[in-house]
């Protein structure tokens, strides 16, 4: 039996081009899924199980985002051009082109749960829900329980770590291998890697204009354009029925998550006990049927 109609493309978006992938047919049964990946800098291929959503009715929207991937690449961009209100005009023009403002469902992880929260904040009317999965309602949260974490990795490794911040020797040898120490426990413990995270893993390290912009060298040193910015100040905004997904080892840990549980009025949250920040990956069974249950209210 052949599975559900896959097309690909891109949308033009000012001077650049998004590109993008659908997964089932638009409109389809029930509200599409966007789905918004992490980094900034990654790209979509670590979530591409989402497209199994499509054989029950949601078609499933991948989409790379600027300066990334398929999408156009701006190596010469100078910092203040990658802001936050940038990848929300590029998501708003792609659900304008794609003709999704009738109804769409929003799937944010990590960065892109914030960039997701974001959005929905504004109170978007085709919006039917939102999940914002393995993200930090701010970076100054975010960075608070960095630290909680790195105290926590094996004797030495935070000191080679911060000896290398402090020298600006981050893209040495000796920092990445212990920069995988705090991977391997709170970024994704599946070993080895999947394949579609590997993907999106050395897409970034391939190319990292944004991320190392925006974010810095590393997931837990963030000294980049987004150390100040967060989503806290409008989550109270969000009017649609929101799940939270996050893994018992997430580097997103309960605390830089909690501010969403608070403040949004509708909205549920399922903790993965055996994941970390990749839940989809790591217990792809449950996950998948958390989702589902969700999707049901979103219909």
């Amino acid at each position: 039996m052949a599975g559900p109609p896959v097309t690909k493309g891109h949308l033009p978006f000012g001077r650049y081009r998004t590109w993008y992938r659908c997964t089932g047919e638009l409109p389809g049964e029930r509200p599409a899924l966007v789905a918004l990946h992490g980094g900034p800098g990654s790209t979509h291929d670590y979530l591409t199980g989402l497209a199994a959503l499509a054989s029950h009715g949601h078609p499933v929207i991948h989409y790379d985002q600027l300066g990334n991937g398929g999408s156009s690449h701006v190596p010469g961009a100078p910092p203040d051009f990658w802001t936050p209100r940038l990848f929300l005009d590029e998501l708003d023009n792609l659900l304008d082109r794609l003709g999704l403002r009738d109804g769409y469902v929003l799937f944010g992880q990590s960065w892109g749960g914030m960039l997701a929260a974001a959005h929905a904040a504004a109170r978007p009317p085709g919006l039917r829900g939102l999940v914002i999965a393995n993200a930090p309602a701010s970076y100054p949260l975010w960075l608070k329980e960095m630290a909680v974490l790195r105290a926590q990795l094996p004797p030495g490794v935070d000191d080679v770590l911060r000896a290398h911040e402090a020298a600006d020797t981050t893209d040495s040898r000796e920092y990445f291998e212990a920069m995988m120490v705090f991977y391997n426990r709170h970024v994704c413990r599946l070993d080895p890697w999947p394949g579609e995270f590997q993907a999106t893993f050395m897409e970034i390290y391939n190319n990292p204009t944004v991320y190392y912009t925006m974010n810095g060298p590393s997931e837990f040193h963030v000294v980049g354009t987004l150390r100040d910015w967060g989503v806290e100040d409008v989550a109270a905004d969000i009017a649609v029925p929101t799940l939270l997904i996050s893994g018992r080892h997430d580097e997103a840990t309960p605390e830089t998550v909690r501010p969403y549980f608070e403040l949004i009025p509708d909205v549920r949250w399922e903790i993965f006990e055996d994941s970390s920040h990749t839940p989809h990956l790591e217990e792809p069974e449950r996950f998948m049927q958390v989702l589902l249950d969700y999707l049901k209210e979103c219909s």
